[in-house]
């Protein structure tokens, strides 16, 4: 199977969605080519899903974005189907639970864990000691030094205390079942958490401005917050779970499945 295509919802793989568009609008690929600075055996390559002239997962999904904008396509619906492919192409079909971390991680930089400071370390304790044995011969001195006062001034009762009622304390709110359920009611909260597996979300606000577009590792949560409206893809629905204004939202989709979403402030079900 190559990498685009889409094994689970049946759809046309990548490269023959992005072929079919440029056709029937009327362009060649020297054409595309030129509007969009993509080389045209890149180009060629990418109409037959062949992805590994683009030089990584990153710069595939550039590529892709550019060529669905050129060609009237939707670039946030292909992006989804190409990390499903990714995740199908690695695992057989099924994401793994585990080591989705490094598919996703490829082209990031890691830095080197540091090592421990053993000189700083000894100083510091050579510090604290020096400081809690001062403190303790000067906490020594000063209670000996009351001690004599005492002895030689008159001997004094101690005043007695005036008890004041105690005022009873206020009681605790119950805690919230949930964080997201504390939601102000004048926004809209959307949180989505990758449960069972990883999944490919893409956020915009009621402005059509892109919030976040990211791959979701399995247990990682994402929170999303607008005045007005938020419109989510989410390219593995069957993977996440979805609270939006506090109220959990439920069969959002099935395993693979690219789903879109919209949501308003109040009731997500009227959303």
């Amino acid at each position: 199977m190559s990498i685009g295509n889409s094994p689970d919802d049946g759809r046309p793989s990548i490269g023959r969605r992005l072929r079919q568009a440029r056709v029937e609008s009327g362009l060649t690929v020297d054409e595309i080519s030129s509007t969009t600075r993509v080389r045209a055996p890149i180009v060629h390559a990418i109409e037959q899903d062949d992805f590994s002239r683009c030089g990584g997962h990153v710069y595939a999904r550039g590529h892709i974005r550019t060529l669905a904008r050129a060609v009237g396509l939707d670039p946030a619906d292909l992006i989804a189907q190409y990390d499903l492919s990714l995740i199908h192409a690695e695992h057989g079909g099924r994401p793994s639970p585990t080591p989705a971390a490094p598919l996703f991680e490829a082209e990031r930089i890691r830095s080197e864990p540091r090592r421990p400071n053993w000189t700083a370390a000894m100083v510091a304790a050579i510090v604290a000691v020096v400081g809690f044995v001062g403190f303790t011969l000067f906490s020594g001195g000063e209670k000996d030094s009351g001690r004599s006062v005492a002895a030689d001034g008159p001997t004094t009762r101690p005043a007695t205390p005036t008890h004041s009622p105690s005022k009873p304390a206020d009681p605790k709110p119950d805690p919230s079942e949930s964080a997201i359920a504390a939601a102000p009611a004048n926004k809209v909260t959307v949180k989505v958490t990758a449960t069972d597996a990883a999944s490919w979300i893409s956020a915009k606000d009621h402005n059509g401005r892109l919030m976040d577009e990211l791959v979701l590792k399995e247990g990682a949560s994402k929170t999303f917050t607008d005045d007005k409206r938020i419109d989510l893809v989410l390219g593995n629905a069957g993977a996440v779970q979805l609270f939006v204004n506090g109220k959990e939202i439920k069969n959002v989709g099935d395993n693979g499945q690219v789903q879109r979403l919209s949501y308003t402030k109040g009731d997500p079900e009227a959303g």
